[in-house]
């Protein structure tokens, strides 16, 4: 009977979510896309995005706007993301004319193992504290993009964001709440509220944070380079208070550590190349959704009807069984990425799917929390697929003392399963959620997009292509469009799926459609804030525009120039 008066009261308030009596957009549009011609910037924060705008505007390409942005949106949302996070890109090269994957996720301690918890009588990594900690990629990610791709120098590129950092910049409301979240979890961590908790208060939308650490941090990475934070005096600061906090991370630790330059994998939807970065990384989930919605008329089916949703799920709840049993650091398993992507395997998997929700699936049986998205595209037609994260919340609680930023927890996500493939072993990638993504049509870029959000991003990597592809929407229309988010799969930290799970159905979707779930016994429920956050760019070869979308979910924006 609960489950009944809540899926009335979300039928009920459903148009909160809806467009007032907009004439030239569907009722899922919240706001017209941007359009523009010399360049365009997606990003969570709309001061980030101008950032990254004038990074374009004094000459710099997609590349530095994005790495410019970024560094902001460290100061500014703290609560997404930070140089104590990790970082994946999908860029497109307009010299070379084609796409490269950068996969900037740091590694375990060379000192931690399997044995290292078995000993302690830990059966799980705890989400918080220095043992989740791995090492930070984000840095060497933003050293590494702009040695390959950059053209401005990096202290004109981080000079925007040191300039807020020590002059302050004011909270917006969402970024305020989950820092209000965020004070109440970390308030006696040590050096979190020196950092984020300005005249022992929580910040809170309208309040005025300025970040001096953060400042000077950057300022020693523009002067210093990568090597800045990877060695010497900051790495053993580092280094130090992780293990004075009962870590074992070491600064070798900090100084063996480097990205990898890797090369994106896709499969083709109905005449589109969608493209992910391969494992550690959760992307290819999203392929393998595709991949077997393909089979499905899903266009007659309708948006939002309970038959389209159903099937979705479905093939949500079969991906997820692979992503929980196979994808691992791929330095140290063999990860079966292009039988698991191929269109074969897909229609093999679409034979388990009926009338009816499942309340488990097998992984197929084969040979072998807080984010930030954004996106960048320049004059000369490069464009950036973005994504950087602490992981859940604002990360692990860790701050070092006086460098402005608290370190990830990633850690977490490693199995403490003997034999797993995602076992927790030295030096090794844990698995990741954080994901970019990249559409192609006939070999050109189309669509530079991605959609945050732990393990809702690969779910509505592919309800986004859907509604592109199969719905016809718009790049605003796509994005603000209700989600679905199934919740109970089976996850790479183990455990298994016996009950089907709960499908988290966003305001907008229609009660009448919603009963069909019902009756095809889906658990249904009403969240909130667990639907990600979307930015994404299109460009049109034939006019040579972009067009922009931000999140309405969010604080972000997107503009041009």
């Amino acid at each position: 009977m609960k489950q009944f008066y809540l899926l009335t009261f979300t039928f009920l308030f459903s148009i909160q979510l809806w467009a007032q009596d907009r004439i030239a957009s569907n009722s899922t549009a919240s706001r017209s896309e941007v359009l523009a011609k010399n360049g365009m910037v997606a990003t969570s924060h709309p001061l980030a995005t101008q950032i990254g705008l004038d990074i374009l505007k004094s000459g710099g390409n997609a590349i530095d706007a994005a790495i410019a942005a970024n560094a902001a949106l460290g100061l500014m949302e703290p609560t997404g993301s930070g140089i104590g996070g990790d970082l994946f890109a999908i860029i497109w090269s307009a010299k070379d004319q084609k796409l490269y994957g950068l996969n900037a996720s740091g590694r375990s301690s060379q000192n931690i193992s399997l044995d290292y918890f078995k000993e302690r009588g830990m059966d799980k990594i705890p989400a918080f504290g220095p043992l989740p900690v791995t090492v930070p990629g984000c840095v060497d990610g933003w050293f590494e993009m702009h040695k390959k791709f950059g053209s401005k120098s990096m202290k004109e590129i981080l000079f925007p964001a040191i300039k807020y950092a020590r002059e302050g910049v004011p909270v917006p409301e969402l970024i305020g709440f989950y820092l209000n979240l965020s004070a109440k979890r970390f308030k006696d961590y040590p050096n979190f509220a020196d950092t984020y908790m300005p005249n022992g208060e929580p910040l809170k939308k309208g309040d005025v944070f300025a970040n001096p650490y953060l400042a000077d941090t950057y300022e020693k990475l523009a002067k210093k380079g990568r090597d800045g934070f990877y060695k010497g005096e900051m790495a053993q600061i580092m280094a130090d208070f992780l293990q004075e906090q009962g870590g074992v991370m070491s600064v070798e630790d900090f100084a063996a550590h480097s990205s990898e330059w890797v090369e994106p994998v896709s499969t083709n939807y109905r005449g589109y190349d969608v493209w992910e970065l391969p494992p550690n990384g959760q992307g290819i989930a999203a392929l393998q959704i595709l991949n077997i919605m393909e089979g499905y008329d899903v266009a007659a089916m309708g948006f939002g009807s309970g038959e389209y949703m159903h099937h979705f799920v479905e093939a949500k709840k079969l991906a997820f069984e692979d992503r929980a049993k196979y994808y691992a650091d791929m330095n140290f398993v063999d990860v079966p990425v292009e039988e698991l992507i191929s269109k074969e395997y897909a229609a093999e998997r679409r034979k388990l799917i009926n009338e009816r929700a499942a309340r488990t699936y097998d992984a197929g049986k084969l040979e072998q929390g807080n984010t930030i998205y954004m996106t960048t595209a320049d004059k000369d037609g490069n464009m950036v697929s973005l994504i950087q994260s602490n992981y859940r919340g604002m990360g692990s609680g860790m701050v070092p003392p006086k460098l402005g930023f608290m370190f990830q927890d990633r850690g977490e996500l490693f199995s403490l399963e003997e034999g797993h493939s995602n076992v927790i072993e030295p030096g090794k990638r844990p698995f990741h959620t954080i994901i970019p993504s990249f559409i192609t049509k006939d070999g050109k870029p189309w669509i530079s997009f991605g959609l945050m959000g732990g393990a809702m991003q690969p779910q509505g990597h592919a309800q986004i292509v859907i509604n592109l592809i199969d719905f016809g929407m718009n790049l605003q229309e796509a994005g603000d469009a209700p989600r679905i988010h199934h919740t109970g799969s089976t996850e790479p930290t183990g455990g298994k799926m016996t009950d089907g799970g709960e499908v988290n159905l966003e305001s907008g979707f229609e009660y009448d459609e919603i009963k069909k779930l019902l009756l095809r016994r889906h658990k249904i429920s009403y969240s909130l804030g667990v639907y990600g956050g979307y930015q994404a760019i299109m460009y049109d070869a034939e006019k040579g525009i972009y067009y922009g979308a931000s999140e309405s979910r969010k604080d972000g924006q997107a503009a041009g120039y």
